[in-house]
């Protein structure tokens, strides 16, 4: 697979010893080179933790010290939404706490629900209860996003094919 070279690959590679090896690049155009038989030189690294001063001394001298060195903690579109969500949930939480001790002191705006038969709070019919589910919900936005875009399909000419 590579191209003619003056080496005998077969020899070469069963008499390579150790810290040898046949290398190719690739050229400009991305095309392997001839290959080429070479010594490797043994890394010069550490196999433990680099010493702190090394590396103080290495990232003070890096080019993007200046822009990283300063730690900046800011806040994550997450934490921001879930902290509105909090406090939205403490407000209405308050809200309510203020509505039932209104209803409980005998005040209130004057707005009551209608008495059920029993004399307290309305019951929802079926249908009340059904149009207020999240399934039903769900089910009407579903429908209504392909109503949509069937309608924007019909308009635009874009309509689906026959399968």
């Amino acid at each position: 697979t590579f191209p003619k070279s003056a080496y005998d690959l077969e020899e070469v590679l069963t008499g390579l010893g150790t810290g040898e090896a046949v290398v190719t690049v690739l050229d400009e155009r991305g095309a392997p080179t001839p290959v080429a038989a070479t010594r490797l030189r043994a890394p010069r690294s550490l196999m433990g933790p680099v010493d702190a001063a090394v590396l103080e001394a290495a990232v003070s001298a890096s080019p993007l010290h200046a822009r990283y060195a300063q730690a900046v903690d800011r806040e994550s579109a997450y934490e921001r939404l879930t902290d509105a969500q909090r406090a939205a949930e403490a407000e209405a939480e308050r809200a309510a706490a203020g509505e039932a001790a209104r209803e409980a002191a005998g005040g209130g705006d004057g707005r009551r629900e209608p008495a059920g038969p029993r004399g307290g709070r309305r019951e929802e019919s079926l249908a009340e209860q059904v149009v207020g589910s999240g399934v039903f919900r769900s089910l009407a936005r579903s429908v209504g996003t392909r109503l949509g875009r069937e309608i924007t399909r019909s308009l635009f000419g874009t309509a689906r094919r026959g399968r």
